[in-house]
């Protein structure tokens, strides 16, 4: 009995040696929890404090909010060669005096939230980059004017980001993955001469439905969701694996690739025009009308002609196909490892980003330092007693025509209700521009119920 009671008291002191520990634990874990929060605010409150300086002495960080962000900073003060800007995302400094711009970019660029009234010295910078399908009321003269700094597809932009894509020369001419003409010839009796990946069915480029009439006439492998009729691995069925090796070495494998673009504007050009110039595979592309302007060289990509029958550009990738001799001539500039195009090599050789470069900045930053320093560009000039540069954004830099719907016989099972709507978006778009020009001229917060009664007042 004397030993039983003994462990019990022993299990007991254990316990409560284990209970004291772990209420001890949480209390130290708490309070430092508490220091860091605190840490944290002063640190904040030191930033913020060092950019709420009064105008008038020496301001040393303008601050410039990012409206519809990129990033979730709450605080950085960036250097732009000589000069320093505070970026932030807090919206709460829009009536900040230190305030000098606002960055926006484009797909979230919403009219549930502007930085209104708009004061005569706040600048409006545009970042948009991607497809003009993810907001079209961007792409009318009425509202890309509204902003002063833009950085977009377009080579007219401030910061133009045509070559977003494409890492460099060396990039293109890399011989990695390039095949033998006779290893394709080979494997022809499995494969299509033709390879297409898309899983972003019925765009306003109505791709879908040219390569459907496309495939009436010539063999195509498409492994993507659109048109579906060859399967991936499991391990690349996954979006995210498009840039991986296996992927790579599949796709090297064709004579050709549809590269065809979910939307069809100058300057508007994707991955999927480099990635099989890359690979050593002719691209057929559809998408940028000025492409041949970015192209290698003049015999390195197959355009697609629009106006023309699927049926006939069939026939001449039948007529390459038997032809090594032809088909190779695409391929010259890859074996040689030469880019001619002079307008492309100096695109890159200037371009003030990288692309995946460790040692460049990006052009997020770029773009960013650009705001910055024509920020303090007018500060100088104010103390200079010089009026104030105005920069201002112009139709061309981010314009692209309606879209187009081809007219061949669809497949309603190869369609969706998507490809219809497009058209009818883009002009409902031109109404939306139009109106919300028109609010922001007015310089006051809106609603949005305001905002659709001006869409449809006639």
């Amino acid at each position: 009995m004397r030993r039983i009671a003994v462990k019990k008291l022993c299990v007991f002191c254990v316990c409560a040696f284990v209970f004291l520990f772990i209420i001890i634990t949480f209390q130290v874990v708490e309070q430092l929890g508490q220091f860091e929060q605190t840490a944290h605010r002063r640190q904040l409150t030191h930033i913020r404090t060092e950019v709420t300086i009064p105008r008038g002495s020496a301001v040393k960080y303008p601050v410039i909010v990012w409206w519809s962000p990129l990033t979730g900073e709450l605080g950085r003060i960036a250097e732009c060669g000589h000069n320093r800007c505070f970026f932030t995302v807090n919206k709460s400094y829009h009536s900040h005096p230190l305030t000098q711009a606002f960055l926006f970019y484009g797909t979230d660029f919403s009219i549930e939230s502007l930085p209104l009234p708009r004061s005569k010295h706040h600048q409006w910078a545009l970042f948009h980059e991607e497809s003009p399908k993810n907001n079209y009321k961007l792409f009318h003269e009425m509202l890309i004017s509204l902003f002063n700094h833009t950085a977009t597809f377009s080579q007219h932009s401030h910061l133009p980001l045509t070559t977003q894509h494409l890492e460099s020369i060396s990039a293109l001419t890399m011989q990695t993955h390039l095949l033998p003409l006779d290893y394709k010839n080979h494997l022809r009796k499995t494969l299509a001469p033709v390879v297409y990946v898309q899983s972003d069915c019925d765009p306003p480029s109505d791709r879908d439905v040219y390569v459907q009439e496309l495939m009436k006439h010539i063999q195509v492998d498409s492994y993507g969701e659109c048109l579906h009729n060859k399967e991936l691995p499991p391990h690349l069925k996954d979006s995210t694996a498009m840039d991986h090796p296996d992927f790579y070495q599949i796709l090297a494998q064709y004579k050709f690739i549809l590269a065809f673009e979910n939307a069809i504007c100058d300057d508007y050009i994707t991955e999927k025009l480099w990635r099989p110039l890359k690979l050593g595979v002719v691209p057929v592309y559809y998408g940028a009308p000025n492409v041949r302007m970015w192209l290698p060289n003049n015999r390195s990509a197959i355009v697609v002609n629009p106006s023309e029958a699927p049926e006939r550009l069939a026939q001449y990738l039948k007529r390459l196909d038997r032809n090594d001799w032809e088909y190779l001539k695409y391929l010259e500039w890859k074996h040689k490892q030469e880019v001619s195009n002079v307008n492309l090599v100096k695109e890159l050789k200037e371009r003030r980003w990288g692309v995946q470069d460790l040692t460049r900045d990006n052009f997020i930053d770029v773009f960013e330092c650009m705001v910055c320093n024509r920020v303090w560009e007018n500060i100088y000039r104010q103390d200079q007693k010089l009026p104030s540069k105005v920069w201002r954004a112009e139709e061309s830099h981010l314009k692209c025509p309606p879209p187009k719907l081809f007219d061949f016989t669809v497949n309603p099972s190869n369609s969706s209700s998507l490809r219809h709507i497009w058209r009818a978006s883009f002009e409902q778009s031109r109404r939306e521009a139009r109106a919300l020009r028109l609010m922001i001229q007015r310089n006051t917060n809106f609603t949005v119920a305001q905002f659709w009664r001006e869409v449809f007042n006639d």
